[in-house]
């Protein structure tokens, strides 16, 4: 069976090829599909954009997608960036060398606003909410979430997004200084695939019988 990952970005696709291993399932994203439309995420949450991305480039392809729409809440800044985390610092992204750039951006503008906020209230989480969906409606949906605080600078060079800048008082490290296999293990996006990994599985399952 053919599954539309709904993004172009390298990160999400490599994270998710990895959380989603293990199904008789072929993998395609939207670089397979350079004629498709963007889809506009203009939802008041990740769930309502989700869905929307999930449904419009089902739509459009004619094929099985499952959308991502994840972000950073803050408490500090009353749940910002949340929905507009991708473009939290208003970057605009020309070309997919442009991701780093944006990254930076993002973390630059997020930084100077919990400039001399003090620690204890520097509580934030990741969020991540699935959607897969065909052409007419949702399927599957599933939420995850993963506890942090914000730094007060940027600390490791792996991940990707707002990773260097997202600590874990548990674990003494930001995202960024995970190694590949413990990000998967313990992150946002993990903790939604955990839950729509049996889902999926029985929905493959009915689906062949």
């Amino acid at each position: 069976m053919d599954i539309l990952l709904a993004t172009t970005n390298a990160g999400k696709i490599r994270d998710f090829e990895i959380l989603l291993s293990g199904f008789s399932i072929n993998w395609l994203s939207l670089k397979d599909f350079p004629e498709a439309e963007e889809v506009e995420e203009d939802g008041e949450t990740f769930t309502e954009n989700a869905k929307r991305k999930a449904i419009g480039y089902a739509r459009q392809t004619g094929i099985l997608t499952l959308a991502d729409d994840s972000g950073l809440e803050i408490d500090a800044l009353g749940g910002a960036p949340g929905v507009s985390s991708a473009r939290f610092s208003g970057a605009h992204k020309d070309h997919s060398s442009d991701a780093f750039r944006i990254d930076e951006e993002n973390i630059k503008k997020v930084l100077r606003l919990m400039d001399g906020v003090p620690e204890e209230n520097r509580t934030a989480r990741f969020v991540s909410s699935l959607c897969l969906a065909d052409s007419e409606k949702p399927i599957l949906e599933a939420e995850g979430f993963l506890p942090g605080r914000i730094l007060n600078e940027k600390r490791g060079t792996g991940g990707f997004g707002y990773d260097p800048v997202f600590y874990l008082p548990e674990r003494g490290q930001s995202v960024a200084e995970l190694a590949r296999e413990e990000k998967n293990r313990i992150s946002h996006r993990a903790n939604a695939v955990k839950t729509l990994r049996p889902m999926l599985e029985e929905f493959l399952k009915r689906c062949r019988q």
